[in-house]
């Protein structure tokens, strides 16, 4: 009620005040003063009730005027007879003449005022958009849609619900305050294809029109923000699994190459020993025996790598560390690939006096095993691969290097990629997943692994903390 007051009545009770005001201060003068000057005077508070109030005030303050003038100021006093034929035309030309400026004045003002709304409104939006841009989440979108509602409406109490893929989700706004009555006004925000939640309201105001149009249009920019986080998750989702199947047909075209020759060796060797038409020799049969072993042995460091693969994808790998002599887990690394590296001179550069290392021998075994076989494969035959290692401050630094040809920097970044080959699949057999491999082994050891070029070939470095587990034990004296 004291709305419905403050909107129609009070603007009809300041122009009446106005109104009597002006004729009070002109009643005095009534003998001394010619009706143009106070059709003049009067035609003050009719552009001032019009520009203040609008086209209705400013319409009922003309009209007044003509009567408050025709009754007060024009022969004969006191009447609403007008003696003279000019002043009837003046009073007649006063009335239109107000009435045009009221209704002028008063479309000035309501055009005014609706550009002042669509200039807040469009401000509001332009926020609200540019919040939702940077958003990429379901819940952070509802919450800023939910939070720009609430502040932009004055509201009470605000709530936004989303449907999500997972379980609904309700924000409100202040968060502190639930609401347990029915919300004053709910809108739906409704996609192209489904309804995604609504907005509601607690307000003890009604909406203008043109605050649900906007409160609509918040609503459509939370729709489309929604769609867009869906479809970038969806979209995402597709290219890890298109991502994940071609590396699931790179791993099983890699893996099918690199066991169809030690199987082909192993059927053939087992072939031969099971033939009874060839009465084999003993040198022979050692001969056949260790091919079956060493092709067994790249069979299981091939079954190895793919375990050990699938583990840190996993985020599964646990290491077993405990105190070794890194010179010992090289020197048996390099012996289990001694048929491997036959053709190349293996050279272990590790000091005595290295301090025990605290970490997983099993693992950093296996670091060392697909090293050297990588050097093996890209060195020339008859070259040395060296194993360094020293310590660097609080680092175990160690270093495997060969006679390889140079790397170039854009293979040096992606060198520890999955699959990733300096030269073509078909020139280097293995399955591209060695230096993968070895990489999360050592940051598994909170340490990190890089590759270099040397003046005189390639290596593959890596550190590790070396105090990891504490204080070092000393090593025994012989």
């Amino acid at each position: 009620m004291q709305n419905i007051f403050r909107q129609y009545g009070m603007p009809f009770l300041m122009v009446s005040g106005m109104m009597l005001l002006v004729t009070l201060a002109l009643l005095p003068l009534q003998q001394q003063v010619e009706l143009a000057i106070v059709v003049l005077v009067y035609l003050l508070p009719v552009g001032i009730s019009a520009a203040r109030w609008g086209i209705l005030p400013g319409i009922a303050s003309a009209v007044s005027s003509f009567l408050l003038i025709n009754y007060f100021f024009t022969r004969p006093y006191h009447t609403f007879k007008v003696d003279k034929f000019e002043d009837l035309v003046a009073l007649a030309a006063f009335l239109v003449l107000t009435i045009t400026i009221s209704q002028l004045v008063g479309r000035m003002k309501n055009s005014l005022a609706l550009a002042t709304a669509r200039e807040n409104e469009t401000v509001r939006l332009y926020d609200l958009s540019v919040s939702l841009s940077r958003l990429s989440s379901e819940a952070d979108i509802l919450d800023s849609l939910t939070r720009h509602t609430f502040e932009t409406f004055q509201a009470g109490q605000a709530q936004g619900l989303v449907e999500s893929e997972s379980a609904p989700l309700l924000v409100s706004y202040p968060p502190q305050d639930g609401k347990t009555s029915q919300p004053d006004v709910v809108v739906s925000m409704q996609g192209s294809q489904r309804l995604f939640g609504e907005i509601r309201l607690w307000r003890q105001a009604a909406l203008s029109p043109a605050e649900m149009r906007l409160l609509n249009a918040f609503a459509t920019q939370g729709v489309l923000a929604l769609e867009r986080a869906r479809l970038t998750s969806a979209e995402a989702r597709a290219r890890i699994l298109e991502e994940s199947d071609k590396m699931k047909a790179a791993l099983l075209s890699s893996v099918s190459h690199e066991l169809r020759t030690p199987l082909a060796t192993i059927k053939a060797s087992v072939s031969s020993l099971n033939s009874e038409a060839v009465p084999w020799e003993a040198e022979a049969r050692r001969d056949l025996l260790s091919a079956i072993e060493e092709e067994t042995d790249h069979l299981n460091r091939l079954v190895g790598n793919l375990l050990n693969m699938s583990r840190i994808e996993a985020g599964a790998l646990k290491l077993q560390r405990r105190w070794n002599v890194l010179a010992e887990v090289a020197s048996v690394a390099a012996k289990k690939v001694k048929s491997a590296t036959r053709d190349h001179a293996i050279r272990l550069e590790i000091s005595d006096e290295l301090p025990l290392v605290w970490l997983d021998d099993v693992l950093m075994e296996q670091v060392f095993i697909n090293l050297l076989d990588n050097s093996c494969k890209y060195s020339p035959p008859g070259s040395s691969v060296h194993i360094r290692a020293e310590i660097r401050g609080e680092m175990l630094w160690a270093q495997v290097s060969n006679e390889s040809p140079r790397v170039s920097e854009h293979d040096l970044g992606m060198i520890f990629e999955k699959f990733h080959r300096v030269t073509a699949a078909d020139q280097i057999t293995g399955t591209g997943l060695g230096l993968s491999i070895c990489k999360g082994i050592i940051e598994a050891h909170q340490g990190r692994i890089w590759a270099t070029n040397l003046p005189g070939g390639f290596a593959i470095e890596f550190e590790i903390p070396i105090n990891a587990g504490g204080t070092a034990p000393r090593i025994p004296q012989p």
